[in-house]
């Protein structure tokens, strides 16, 4: 059982900005609930996991994409600002907040971010391909942007139905 509870869309706080993380909030508490995060990202099998997912209004996501080798490479990006994107990328996406919906997306293919770690560290990551999918989805969280609002018009509306499907018969809490 993970140990955090994961919301699912539309939960007001899915939809609202979060608020920075102070530099007085980094510390043991903070560690704790990063550690939790991403214990709660593993058990659900996802690649990425913000704070407001697990109902924390705060701009601060895990993420853990493997790197070319299969290796695990776990990061923590708090209070993230993109610098650039560049190129695309079109692809399946899905979202621990949606379970069982996955839409076809446009991201762009290389982003640069700026962030802290979860010490409060300043740190820049360089990321390409589903990593950078990855920062772009989780930081659109922090902005209270669901990957809903990235789909095209048509498939947004058929998402919609199918959630509204889901809810009736019990399978979207």
């Amino acid at each position: 059982m993970p140990p955090l509870r994961i919301v699912h869309y539309p939960e007001p706080v899915l939809l609202a900005v979060g608020k920075p993380v102070g530099e007085d909030e980094f510390g043991g508490d903070f560690e704790s609930l990063v550690s939790e995060m991403f214990e709660t990202m593993r058990f659900a099998g996802g690649v990425g996991l913000a704070a407001p997912q697990v109902g924390i209004s705060k701009r601060f996501f895990v993420m853990d994409v493997p790197d070319d080798e299969g290796r695990p490479n776990p990061l923590t990006l708090v209070n993230p600002e993109i610098i650039t994107v560049e190129g695309e990328q079109v692809g399946d996406e899905g979202c621990l907040s949606f379970p069982g919906l996955f839409q076809t997306v446009k991201r762009e293919m290389r982003v640069i971010v700026s962030a802290q770690n979860v010490t409060g560290e300043r740190i820049e990551h360089d990321l390409t391909d589903l990593a950078a999918r990855c920062v772009l989805h989780e930081t659109d969280h922090c902005d209270g942007i669901v990957f809903l609002d990235r789909m095209t018009a048509l498939k947004r509306e058929m998402a919609k139905r199918k959630i509204k499907r889901l809810q009736k018969t019990g399978k979207w809490e």
